[in-house]
């Protein structure tokens, strides 16, 4: 059995990075956040004129058909530069969520625009509880009183809720569901939730292994420059090991995250479960990141100056977004303590 990725997706893994490294810089990262809405349309064009917002989009709706497999290499690329547009909320949760629901009027009329670059999509639980892009999204999946529904933005109140991390705009959010359209609800809208959950916990992970690579990278040239009694301080041994301990967890993380995805494509039994191995191992390395590269970088890695924190603080916010550490850790806790669990090498490939 073959688990490696084909090489158009790594070709278009390669490409994509080379578009978001060049146009998501930190200089314009940090001149977004002093606009109004902290995105770019120009750039969510550009994301369309790679069709990366079709991507999961049917073919029948204008988009290319793809699956998250096909794209969670490309969602580690969104976290290495800490891409703040809704990419991963549209295309990785929100769109799956439409075509899930069933609701024939409302794909027909938004998975081409969505396609199109001429809609941006964002899904809101009571999981996370504070909605993102209020203010700039063009359409809201939105869970209430276990129903889901689809809203327009000049159907919601949003209030502004201050993040940690200025390239993320959360709001709490009221709606009337007399002015939305219900998608589902009952145990219909419990599994579209819950495919959502997992889908957003994904997009988290696989973020966060991005992010966990651009700090280290950070770090290196930082302490190959920086010296010390003569020296880069990044030959000292204790420097080394710091970076040495996110790298093999980084490594590890992988391949959780590739399962997670592989599940979610073929709907396996055990994708809970597989989402949330992928969603702890990955933020633990974030986290580790951020630990560690703040602290090989001295007193200098606490300045707005350096762009470290651009990425620390997104490691910081997704660690607990779709989900947080208990919630996950007990989603693995109930399948390890299950009655007649298989654990251990034998049971692999059960």
């Amino acid at each position: 059995m073959d688990f490696t990725f084909t090489e158009d997706q790594l070709l278009f893994q390669e490409s994509v990075a080379d578009f978001l490294r060049a146009e998501v810089t930190p200089e314009k990262t940090r001149a977004l956040w002093e606009t109004e809405t902290g995105r770019s349309d120009e750039l969510w064009q550009q994301l369309a004129e790679l069709g990366l917002t079709g991507m999961t989009v049917p073919e029948a709706h204008g988009g290319l058909g793809m699956n998250e497999v096909d794209f969670v290499l490309l969602a580690i690329e969104c976290g290495y530069v800490a891409l703040s547009e809704p990419l991963l909320q549209t295309v990785l949760v929100s769109v799956p969520t439409l075509i899930a629901s069933g609701h024939d009027d409302i794909c027909k009329e938004w998975l081409p625009k969505i396609a199109g670059g001429e809609a941006r999509v964002v899904t809101g639980l009571v999981e996370n509880s504070l909605v993102e892009d209020a203010d700039s999204a063009d359409l809201f999946l939105l869970e209430k009183h276990g129903g889901l529904y689809a809203v327009t933005r000049d159907k919601l109140v949003a209030r502004y809720n201050e993040s940690v991390d200025p390239g993320r705009k959360l709001f709490s959010v009221e709606f009337n569901t007399a002015d939305a359209v219900l998608l589902a609800d009952g145990d219909v809208a419990a599994a579209l939730i819950s495919g959502a959950i997992n889908r957003g916990a994904l997009a988290a992970a696989a973020q966060s292994l991005g992010l966990a690579q651009r700090m280290i990278d950070l770090t290196v040239q930082y302490t190959s420059e920086r010296k010390q009694f003569g020296v880069a301080i990044g030959t000292f041994q204790a420097v080394k090991h710091h970076m040495a301990n996110i790298a093999y967890k980084l490594e590890y993380a992988r391949a959780p995250l590739y399962r997670a995805a592989n599940s979610l494509v073929n709907n396996a039994a055990t994708q809970d479960r597989d989402v949330s191995h992928a969603k702890l191992a990955a933020t633990e390395v974030g986290q580790l990141a951020a630990k560690n590269c703040i602290q090989a970088h001295g007193a200098m890695g606490y300045t707005w100056e350096v762009d470290l924190h651009i990425f620390m603080k997104r490691a910081w916010a997704l660690n607990n977004t779709w989900g947080d550490v208990a919630f996950h850790k007990q989603r693995v806790a109930d399948y390890v303590f299950a009655d007649g669990v298989g654990l251990g090498a034998a049971s692999t490939f059960g």
